[in-house]
């Protein structure tokens, strides 16, 4: 790797974008502090979304934003390919960009400016930065040298897979993984990913079921492909770019069954959290009546329960059902 040297103003820049890219302020913060040492007047995120395989803008400040489909016309530019091989940032007008120039920036006020594809430090691609400035002489080598230093922190700012807003209740100790409504799913921001979840195809139609139900969080006992028991939460959230997207995330922890229940007590119990009467639940899990009797009256008798109306409330507040996937 080529030895990156840097001024103490720009290693103090470089320091307050990580800074800032880490905590809430995110883009506006780490321009903020880019601004200290580059006389920059306008910006532009660009993200690469995985999931459809296209680029769209994310945050602009100082001009107005580029066309919308003008990402895409950029990344396909042979300029940006080998910069992007290189990870080297690109002048704008550089051969083999003097059109997409006049055609896309030079209308909006651009002047001078450079472009840098952001790779995350385990070498995964998330999209390009923009940057323009009045002043040709902004950009110098130096100031090239900051950015690409600064450019694999800059590179969270457009990941996508990890924008997920701040799902309300989501308790400590949890793994989890968020989806959308068409099955995409993406990692939840500051939350362990859950291997089990990412593991199991069928999530992604339970999570769909819940975005269109009218809950707004739902508990529950998974049984999952390895035979372990976890406790469940799915919570609404918003995902993609800034939220925007309706999505659900999907919590979970390995655990024991509670009140020291049996797993076929627990499959009992989400019968008659459905309303079923005890020839439906031994109809359903092949038994006989008398069994399904006994299991209920070795449940009740866990749980401290008189009626099944009070053993429904209990086991749907405590998350005692167990969620088919």
């Amino acid at each position: 790797m080529d030895q990156i040297t840097l001024s103490p103003r720009h290693l103090h820049a470089f320091t307050e974008v990580g800074f800032q890219v880490a905590g809430r302020s995110g883009a506006p913060g780490a321009m903020r502090a880019l601004r200290e040492v580059i006389a920059l007047e306008a910006y532009e995120f660009v993200a690469y979304d995985p999931a459809t395989g296209r680029h769209r803008s994310l945050v602009s400040d100082g001009y107005a934003r580029v066309d919308g489909d003008a990402a895409e016309e950029y990344v396909r530019l042979d300029s940006y390919r080998r910069a992007m091989d290189s990870r080297v940032p690109l002048v704008m007008g550089a051969p083999g960009t003097e059109r997409y120039f006049r055609r896309h920036l030079e209308p909006y006020g651009w002047r001078a400016g450079l472009t840098t594809p952001l790779f995350l430090t385990e070498g995964r691609y998330t999209g390009l930065l923009h940057l323009n400035a009045r002043d040709p002489e902004a950009f110098s080598a130096e100031t090239s040298t900051l950015i690409s230093a600064v450019s694999p922190t800059l590179a969270h700012v457009t990941d996508l897979s990890r924008c997920v807003i701040d799902p309300v209740g989501l308790p400590p100790g949890f793994n989890a993984a968020a989806f959308d409504r068409g099955g995409t799913r993406r990692d939840v921001t500051d939350t362990p990913a859950s291997e089990a979840v990412a593991a199991e195809p069928a999530m992604a139609e339970l999570a769909r079921e819940f975005i269109d139900s009218r809950e707004l969080n739902r508990r529950g006992l998974w049984l999952d492909g390895t035979g372990q028991w976890r406790e469940v939460r799915l919570l609404r959230a918003g995902v993609g770019p800034h939220g925007a997207i309706q999505g659900a995330v999907i919590a979970e922890r390995p655990c024991a069954l509670p009140y020291e229940l049996t797993g076929r007590e627990i499959e009992v119990i989400t019968r008659v959290a459905l309303g079923d009467s005890n020839p439906q639940i031994a109809a359903a899990l092949v038994l006989s009546v008398r069994t399904v009797t006994t299991h209920l009256e070795h449940i009740f008798t866990k749980l401290g329960c008189e009626s099944r109306t009070r053993l429904t409330t209990k086991a749907l507040a405590e998350g005692l059902c167990r969620l088919f996937v």
